[in-house]
Formats: structure tokens, sequence, C-alpha cells
């Protein structure tokens, strides 16, 4: 489904050498995952024995149960479909490996050695095992069949679904072997663990599990030993982690005295896109691997998993805080470098009391004081039209005037009738011809006010209008620095609001009305009791579906069936799947059919991960059919 799969960790209950109940607990967690459509569910180090069996390892007793268990344990598996990870003593070349053993439909696939054998502090393992480090392409006697044997092992079933395993301590090597892995095109990686606890230790854990993840641009699945191994010098609280590129998706509570597991939907598809996209990741030499074909493990039928409906908006209050500061930062810092090397007078900014030159005049005014200079600086226009409210007329004038810069008053009214009359125009036709006229005569003001002021222009425009082509060729198209460029629409609302808060209450009541106020370019004449009449999202659809879209379909390269399938999640509760198509139908053909306007689009400071600047991010040819996304999402 979508390059989605279920992963699992397991804690079970353990006790010391009695393979037996270990087996059954074993059981127990396999069929809950695998009636939960789990396709891998991974235990820890030495399950099936414990980890602290200590020289008890040295037992052949104990090492016949663990090869006797492994054959139940086949028996078992044999109607399942699910992929289990387990950790087995077992004998190789009169040597004792701590291995992971893969388990599929009554099969062994194969069998990887512990690579890293802790010996310091509280560890001794290379007292009872020997390092699997360099063995490669060679194969293991287990009851009498010889399956797979060593460290250059991946399982996959298709481009996505390809796996490769750790063991503890190989996590903290300087190069661990899952990062040969991902060399190799794994996508996950799975960690069977014994790891103790001691105060400090999980938060470092968690951190290695997330920076390893992060780098290697694939999930991570780490399980550790629980609370039921011996606690002679130490204890092990069970530890389980489910991180994708970075980001824990799962975690458990450590310390439980039940066995239990934890899942997560890992998004395979968006990994892969990831790393084809990221050059830097290509670059490196692909290792030697022995791929086992493993079958088609247990699919998904319902998504569990969160689907951020604003994913340019941090959720997390403090996050969210920390966000807005250094974007304001970024923007203004940008600015300040372009306005010191062009050596300008002045910062003009058209004024329409709308969210985005709302933005941008806040940055202006961060940008002087960076630069230490006076607010008068900036010098702001307002250009009222034939749609302009007094609601955002109001806003934007007393909003300039309590911050200080200098106002300026310029209808366009006027000259745009002389302009439709020289161009044989009717007036009363409110095609684009009306509209954008008074567009392009605001950035003819605005233009000529910077060289006759020493000044440059500041441009206003978003990412969401940038993606959608909402904008005027030429007219509000146009600037000499556009400081909103990679910022979405969805987010500006709330840098605002963040402005707003830590500004007096006068302007702040100001800054929170503009919020409230419905985006509009106001070209069109207003109702007849003022009130703004042409809303934008009633016309291009919703600000928070397309920049849903956006994120999706450029950040991680989504089709666009799974474009709508992930909207449909995220949105269940606010918008139908028919309006969700629709709107994301016309972001398709707005979005490629608008191109010719960001081939040419001015400078812009990138501030997040998505840029649609023709010299970051985003080069696309200005032609460029849309019709495979478009026809991918027909009925």
């Amino acid at each position: 489904m979508f390059g989605f799969t279920r992963v699992a960790a397991a804690v079970p209950k353990v006790v010391i050498g009695d393979v037996d109940y270990n087996i059954s607990e074993h059981k127990k967690l396999i069929l809950e995952a695998s009636n939960n459509n789990v396709s891998v569910i991974l235990f820890p180090e030495l399950s099936l024995t414990a980890y602290s069996c200590a020289d008890l390892f040295f037992q052949t007793t104990l090492i016949d149960a663990v090869y006797d268990g492994l054959n139940r344990f086949l028996e078992f598996t044999k109607p399942l479909n699910i992929i289990t990870i387990v950790g087995a003593t077992l004998y190789h070349d009169n040597r004792l490996y701590n291995c992971a053993v893969v388990i599929q439909s009554g099969e062994i696939l194969g069998v990887v050695p512990k690579s890293v054998l802790p010996e310091y502090k509280e560890f001794y393992e290379k007292r009872w095992f020997k390092s699997g480090k360099n063995i490669k392409s060679e194969t293991i006697m287990i009851n009498g069949k010889e399956y797979p044997f060593g460290v250059d092992l991946l399982f996959y079933h298709d481009r996505y679904f390809k796996f490769g395993i750790e063991i503890c301590e190989d996590l903290w090597d300087i190069i661990p072997p899952s990062s040969y892995q991902a060399q190799a095109g794994a996508l996950m990686s799975f960690n069977l663990s014994a790891s103790n606890e001691l105060v400090g230790k999980a938060s470092y854990r968690k951190s290695l599990v997330e920076s390893q993840s992060a780098r290697t641009m694939m999930a991570y699945i780490y399980t550790s030993a629980g609370v039921t191994e011996s606690t002679t010098d130490m204890l092990f609280g069970g530890d389980a982690l489910i991180s994708e590129n970075g980001v824990t998706l799962s975690q458990n509570r450590r310390f439980s005295r039940e066995s239990h597991i934890i899942t997560a939907d890992i998004d395979l598809e968006r990994l892969y896109h990831t790393r084809i996209s990221v050059s830097s990741f290509g670059d490196n030499k692909v290792p030697n691997f022995r791929s086992i074909m493993i079958k088609k493990p247990n699919q998904l039928k319902v998504l569990n998993r969160f689907v951020d409906a604003h994913p340019f908006v941090p959720q997390n209050p403090h996050t969210l805080d920390e966000r807005c500061e250094e974007i304001i930062m970024i923007q203004a810092a940008a600015l300040a470098k372009r306005v010191e090397h062009i050596g300008t007078q002045r910062l003009v900014i058209g004024i329409s009391g709308g969210l985005d030159s709302t933005l941008a005049l806040l940055v202006c005014i961060k940008t002087i004081e960076l630069l230490n200079r006076s607010s008068e600086d900036i010098l702001a226009i307002t250009m009222p039209g034939f749609g302009t409210t007094s609601r955002t007329y109001d806003n934007a004038c007393s909003l300039c005037r309590l911050l200080g810069v200098e106002l300026r008053e310029i209808s366009i009214k006027e000259a745009c009738l002389q302009h439709f009359t020289d161009i044989h125009h009717d007036n009363n036709d409110h095609s684009v011809t009306y509209e954008n006229t008074q567009a392009r005569e605001r950035t003819q003001i605005l233009m000529d006010l910077a060289n006759k002021e020493g000044g440059i222009v500041i441009g206003t425009g978003d990412l969401s209008e940038i993606a959608l082509g909402w904008s005027t060729y030429n007219g509000d198209h146009m600037s000499m620095y556009a400081v909103n460029s990679s910022i979405p629409k969805t987010l500006i609302s709330h840098l605002v609001k963040w402005i707003a808060q830590k500004s007096e209450h006068t302007i702040a009541e100001i800054l929170n009305d503009i919020v409230d106020t419905p985006i509009s370019p106001e070209l069109l004449e207003s109702d007849e009791n003022n009130q703004i009449e042409q809303k934008t999202e009633d016309i291009i659809g919703p600000y928070e579906l397309h920049d849903f879209f956006l994120y999706q379909m450029l950040k991680y390269g989504a089709s666009a069936p799974k474009t709508l399938f992930l909207a449909k999640y995220a949105f269940k509760d606010i918008y139908e799947e028919k309006e969700i198509k629709k709107w994301l139908q016309l972001f398709i053909w707005r979005f490629f059919t608008q191109q010719f306007k960001r081939s040419c689009m001015p400078d812009g400071v990138k501030v997040g991960t998505i840029s649609l600047s023709p010299r970051a991010d985003w080069r696309m040819p200005s032609d460029a059919s849309y019709k495979l996304w478009a026809d991918s999402i027909k009925e």
C-alpha cells in the first residue's frame, strides 16, 4: 500500500535458560503481531535463552535446547507470512556465535552473527562468543540443513522492502554495519539488543537510533532485553524504539514486567525517494552483499500512522516558537546582506493589509534593526484599487503608523481607468485583464518609487502562491528581493501570530485581525457592505490542502494517488474525498502550467526544505506535461 509496511519491536518476558518458556512467549507476541498485519517482528538479543546466561552459554544442555527449540519454532511459523527475527547462540566451525536468525513460513532465511563484542566494564561477551565481523559468503549448519551465514546478508522482497540486521554493540561502532547495509540498498535495519539501564543511557540510546536512521536515511528498529533478565549486577529495561529518517515513530515505556510489542507503519517509498534525490548518498560505493529473497510478507490493510495535515507547521508549541524565531532571523539576515551589498537607501514595499505583505513588512522592520537604521528607511505604499475594503485599508495604514515607517497612499483607480481606455477594455468586463492591470500598475508604482528613492522593492509573494502560479506575471510576481518565497501560506499566519504575541497590545490587535481576514487579492469590487467578495480559497481551494499536496509531492516525490490517499487520511474529518480530489487535480494543473512564472522569479532566501527557485531546488521545463499525474487520479 503505497510503500507502507508495518514493523514490530517485541520485548518478551524470559526465564533465564528456559528455552521452552521463552519460545512460548515469543509465539504469543508473533501471533499478536501477525493478526495486526505486521510484516517483520524483532526480538531482543539472545532472546531464546535470555542474554544474561553468562557461563551457562558453554553448557551443551542449553545449546542443544536452542537447536531443538528452533525446530519447534519453525513448525509453529509454517502457516505465517510474518518475518521473525530472534536471537540465538549457534555453533559454527567450533566456535560459538551470538546470532540473529531470520525466519518466515517455517524456513530459516539466513543467520547474521554479531560483529562487535563489548569487552569492557560490565560486559564480557568475548568470554563466550566470537565476532562474526569477517564472516561473509558462508553457510551455517542448523539441524542438518545449511543456511546463508554472515554479515553480508540483506533480505528483500521488492525495491522498497529490503532490510539488514545488526546486533546491539554493532550500533555503537564507529561505522555500524547498518551504514554499509544502507549503501547496499537496505531501507530498514533491525537491531537485536541487550542494553542495560544506567542513568542517562536511555536518552543516549535514543539519540543513537535517531541519528543512525537519519544518517542512513532508513528505518531503524531497535529492541532490548527486559527486566526479567538477571539482575545480579545490572538491570535491563526493555527499551524499544522505531525510528524513520531521524524521527521516532514509536517507543515503549521501559521497565514493563509483561511481554509486549510496539508497532509503526514505515513509509519505505518515502525513504527510497529521499535517497535518490540526495546525490551525496549515491556517491557512496555499493558494498557486496548477498540478497536473500523472501516471500511476500503481511500487507497493511489500514494505515496506523500519524499524517500531519499541516506539515510545515510544528505541532509542539515550543518547537513552533523556536521555528518562528529562526525563520524571521533567516529572512531578515538575508535581506540585510542584500541591502548592504547594494548600498540601498530604502526598502520599498506595497502594503495591502493582507498576510503576505504584513509578514514582509515585519521582516523589513527586523532587517532595519539588524542594520541599526531608522524605521523611516522603510517606505510603505498602500495602493487602494477597485476591490480594496476598509478593513484591509485601515489595518495597513494603522500598522505602518504604529511601526514608524513612512506611509504613502497612491490610488491606482484613475491610472487603471486610463489604461483601460488606452487598450480599449470595457471597465465592466471584470476578466483577467481587469485584475492584472491593477496588479501591474501597483508593481510599476513600486519599481519607479524604488528608483526615485534609491531603494529596492521587497517582494511579498509566498511559496504557496508560487506553487500555484497565483500571481500576475510581471505584476506581484516581480520584485527585487522576495523574502517570503520559501514560506507557505499555512506557516505565514503562524509567523504573524508569533510576532503579535511579542508586540504591544495595539499592534497585536491589528496583526491578529490581519490573520483573521479572508485571503483575497481584492481586485474585484467588494459587496454592498464593503466586505471582501473575492476570496482566494473559494476560487483555488484551501491553502492547507495545497500546502499538503506541495509538501508530499515535492519533498518526498509522492505520486498523485498516494498524495490523495494521505490527504484523505490527514483531513478525514474536514473534507470529503471528492473535494480533496477536485483541489488536487487543480493543484496539478496549475503547478505544471505555471512553471514559466517560476523560471524567472526573483532572488529570495530559502528558509525551509522546499524551495521552487530555479536556481536552488526546482528545475523543471516550463512546458512539461501534467497528463501522467492528472490521469492517475481520474475516476
